[in-house]
């Protein structure tokens, strides 16, 4: 999240971030569900080892539930590390042709709430002059403003001003809590996945200099990219992911969750003493400094390393 509109200088879109962090492109891509369209409705599929395997048809025979489920089929004991090595090992998935098309890692209808975390790198705080928040600072999206990778957004024709990209790491919640303690955190994530969160910063910086809510500047049409797949919680450190953003190819953003201010279980125990969080709810976890404008025709993609890249188009004709 960043919070105030500018005509120049930090968050024009020049990378920022540690040298010696690796690019999320070369991270090794971890075991993750894929939702894609199928001949009676969305199937869930397996990415592992660099192919592709029907999990479903697996579920349907051994573990009888929503098997359309990403955030449920995450969570079966098979999904572990070992069971599911074991399972492509020894032959018991389908292999499948990798799809033409991914939809949204989770069903939109089973997300009740998203959740952001704003300011949670320190160097995005210092990029606008401002402080880090002296607790958690979070605002929302909503689930309809979610599309999926390799979606295209129009930006409203009446609005003019300025549109940022913010890659940011993604949870989903995989079992429901209130009041979580720091230490049972990650029992209640199902995986992580890449999130952008498309912001209208002119919006925003004149919402703020009103004093009201800047509740629109993040939720107009299309502003959730999120996807292109889910990791399930136990294949990823999360403690150690690089997020970055390019735009046309050229690198913007960039930094490793090693930054975070608030890390995983500081914000489910923060978020969870205000408000029940329950399954396929959608914590987005900050944004690294670099932010910066998008123009017509613009392709922007954000990586989380180890999870994939999320690609938008950007759409707004009269700019």
């Amino acid at each position: 999240m960043a919070d105030h509109d500018r005509s120049a200088g930090p968050g024009d879109g020049a990378a920022t971030g540690p040298a010696d962090a690796p690019p999320a492109a070369e991270a090794e891509l971890r075991p993750a569900l894929l939702r894609a369209p199928g001949p009676k409705g969305p199937a869930v599929l397996l990415r592992c080892a660099g192919r592709v395997w029907d999990v479903g048809e697996h579920a349907r025979a051994h573990d009888p539930g929503p098997v359309d489920d990403p955030v449920w089929l995450a969570g079966r004991p098979w999904m572990a590390p070992e069971p599911l090595a074991e399972l492509v090992a020894r032959g018991r998935l389908r292999e499948v042709a990798p799809p033409e098309q991914v939809l949204l890692p989770v069903d939109r209808g089973r997300v009740g709430k998203i959740l952001a975390l704003g300011k949670n790198f320190r160097a995005h705080a210092a990029e606008f002059g401002e402080d880090v928040p002296a607790e958690p600072l979070f605002f929302n999206k909503l689930p309809e403003t979610l599309v999926p990778h390799g979606a295209t957004v129009a930006v409203p024709d009446w609005y003019d001003g300025r549109v940022d990209h913010e890659a940011e790491l993604a949870l989903v919640i995989g079992r429901p809590g209130a009041r979580i303690e720091p230490e049972r955190a990650l029992e209640h994530v199902a995986g992580y996945t890449v999130a952008n969160d498309l912001t209208a910063r002119t919006l925003q910086g004149r919402d703020r200099g009103l004093k009201h809510p800047w509740f629109r500047a993040k939720n107009l049409d299309g502003f959730a990219p999120l996807g292109p797949c889910l990791v399930p919680r136990d294949h990823l450190d999360v403690g150690a992911v690089t997020v970055e953003a390019e735009v046309n190819g050229a690198l913007r953003q960039r930094a490793s969750t090693t930054d975070w201010i608030v890390d995983v279980p500081r914000a489910l125990a923060w978020l969870s003493r205000h408000l029940t969080l329950h399954a396929g709810d959608v914590v987005l976890m900050g944004t690294p400094a670099g932010v910066g404008p998008l123009e017509h025709g613009d392709t922007v993609t954000c990586r989380a390393s180890g999870v994939g890249a999320l690609t938008t188009r950007i759409e707004r004709p009269g700019r």
